[in-house]
């Protein structure tokens, strides 16, 4: 079962309180497909922390928002505010590092 939930303009203010990973992706992305796996892999890694996806060209507003140029762009929120984000494919240990730097 996947620890990374679909995110939309529903649910996506409730789902960044805390601490929050948010991964904006697309269906047609190369590189978004080659990172969802290793965010499984952070998210074991990182049980206190949520973990989502947002489709950019399902709910462009959202993206629009959080100014993704790029992707994959995985933001990480905390208290409903941005405050980092990692912009293509990086390694498990750049992801989880930089996640735990907001803990």
């Amino acid at each position: 079962m996947s620890k990374v939930e679909v995110v939309t303009s529903k649910n996506f203010d409730k789902f960044i309180s805390g601490v929050a990973v948010v991964d904006y992706w697309a269906s047609w992305c190369g590189p978004c497909k080659m990172l969802a796996p290793v965010l499984e892999q952070v998210a074991d890694q990182l049980p206190t922390v949520k973990f989502g996806k947002v489709n950019v060209d399902e709910e462009s507003d959202l993206a629009n928002a959080a100014e993704v140029q790029a992707i994959p762009n995985v933001c990480i929120y905390k208290n409903g505010e941005l405050v980092d984000r990692i912009i293509g494919v990086q390694p498990l240990a750049k992801i989880v590092e930089t996640i735990k730097k907001h803990l």
